[in-house]
């Protein structure tokens, strides 16, 4: 390490300015962002200590929702950064993610409309690059029971399976199931593919006694519910 590190490396910082104490001592939410990152970090590189490094890894993708989507094309700048680094972060976002996911199916929400399926699962899968199948299980009261993934397909082919769908919603006990995917492509209009889907899950749903509400395609801040377009 060069003297010009040794004396600008976070180490050599405050005790109570650096980012592991600040949490210990004040909590997570005392901390920016890029603190945060800087703690994932553990280190910085050659020229850069983690708080530089993390600060301009968000210059970069301006907020971790990006940075959760981004390829590991799209780290190349950062040198002396490896894939171990870069798979322990963006492990730490999807841990965020599915924390808020499970605190949903915590609270037992209850969903009333699409609006409310959409608002839950958009920010997760609205800049996805290839397509993802969902399906949301409810009780009788419409509570959330889980949410769970069905099928991650090709940039724009997803292929869920009906039988495993209506198999999960037995073992869950569920009383209905909403469906939603995404288009990478920001396109909303159904393809033949997804109104094929919807017509066999909806006839295996009845034969089951089970509800299907709705099948949603989710773009990037908009989308499709075939309950909707059917009133």
């Amino acid at each position: 390490m060069t003297e010009k590190n040794k004396k600008t490396g976070i180490k050599s910082w405050p005790k109570d300015d650096r980012p592991r104490e600040k949490l210990l001592k004040k909590g997570p939410g005392a901390l920016s962002n890029s603190e945060l990152l800087a703690i994932q970090l553990r280190t910085g590189v050659q020229g850069n200590s983690a708080i530089d490094l993390a600060r301009k890894m968000l210059d970069k993708f301006g907020t971790f929702r990006n940075m959760s989507h981004s390829d590991i094309r799209d780290w190349k700048e950062f040198k002396g950064l490896g894939p171990a680094k870069i798979a322990q972060i963006k492990a730490a976002l999807e841990i965020g993610r599915r924390f808020r996911e499970d605190e949903v199916v915590r609270t037992k929400q209850k969903i009333a409309t699409a609006g409310d399926v959409v608002n839950i699962i958009m920010p997760q899968i609205r800049d996805l690059k290839t397509e993802v199948f969902k399906v949301v299980y409810l009780n009788s009261n419409n509570g959330i029971i889980d949410i769970a993934d069905a099928a991650v397909g090709t940039v724009n082919q997803a292929a869920p399976i009906v039988r495993e769908i209506i198999h999960s919603a037995l073992q869950k006990f569920a009383a209905s199931i909403i469906c939603v995917h995404n288009h990478p492509s920001a396109n909303i209009t159904p393809s033949p593919e997804d109104k094929k889907i919807t017509s066999e899950l909806t006839a295996a749903c009845n034969v089951m006694g089970i509800r299907m509400l709705d099948h949603i395609i989710i773009g990037d801040g908009s989308y499709f519910s075939f309950a909707d377009s059917a009133c």
